[in-house]
């Protein structure tokens, strides 16, 4: 129990396609405890494994703000078998990032996106062919709308592939809208936020999906409209699926802290 996070989470690619890139297999940790419970602490609620709290890689109580995400936490540990799998444990792997990074240093998570809000995904459109530019159009322009209505955000598409600078009133709008350090809550939510604004290239995305404007399945989808596109087109590639899924299941992770603090 001494380093569990050091000897299962530090030193090892989780990810299947970056371990076998490297013409490795990662080294899985067999399952040693039976029991998964939940403490209330001064922390939050800490996950316990056989009695005993379990730590982060930085030495942290590894513990949740709400007790409906320590259970989360919790159900994933009990679903691991004979071995405990990284890849396996992807909410696990964020709450070890929020505890660890996030709370040391939220201002520049927080910075970090913004500068996405600075040139989003779904600002830079498509000039043909027509099918793809009316389906950026169905799926990107009711975020667009969302941003302004909520927010009082104007922001500017465009078809060029240079960068286009946008309205400084429209991205102080959205800035506002940022989770910052005004409590535990806040840095869970940011760093939820961030690992969507990451996966999907969207910071405006990334704020729909927090305030319940977006599910976790239509951001995904419309962060996925070109690759969608181009594998009709081309055709399908395994590895790029794979990891994909991999990703997706790191944007569940993501959504699942936001809708645990919503609720």
């Amino acid at each position: 129990m001494r380093d569990i996070f050091q000897d299962i989470f530090e030193g090892e690619p989780v990810d299947p396609t970056t371990a076998s890139q490297r013409n490795m297999r990662p080294t899985l940790r067999r399952r040693f405890y039976e029991q998964v419970g939940i403490a209330e602490g001064e922390a939050g609620h800490g996950l316990q494994l056989d009695g005993k709290p379990v730590r982060t890689p930085a030495r942290r109580l590894l513990a949740a703000p709400t007790l409906g995400l320590a259970e989360t936490l919790a159900a994933e540990w009990r679903a691991q078998c004979e071995v405990i799998d990284p890849a396996n444990m992807p909410l696990t792997r964020l709450a070890n990032s929020i505890i660890d990074g996030v709370a040391d240093a939220p201002a520049p998570v927080a910075a970090e996106v913004e500068k996405y809000l600075a040139s989003d995904l779904l600002f830079y459109r498509a000039a043909n062919p027509e099918g793809l530019v009316a389906l950026q159009s169905a799926t990107w322009d009711p975020v667009i709308a969302w941003a302004r209505d909520a927010f009082g955000a104007r922001f500017v598409c465009t078809t060029q592939m240079s960068f286009v600078p946008q309205p400084e009133a429209a991205l102080s709008a959205a800035r506002a809208a940022i989770p910052r350090d005004k409590g535990n809550l806040d840095l869970w939510r940011l760093g939820a936020l961030h690992v969507i604004t990451t996966l999907t290239g969207s910071a405006l995305m990334a704020l729909a999906v927090l305030h319940g404007r977006l599910s976790s399945e239509e951001a995904w989808v419309a962060a996925h409209v070109d690759e969608d596109w181009n594998m009709d087109f081309w055709g399908r590639d395994e590895q790029a699926l794979k990891r994909r899924a991999y990703r997706e299941a790191e944007m569940r992770a993501a959504v699942a802290v936001i809708d645990a603090l919503r609720d």
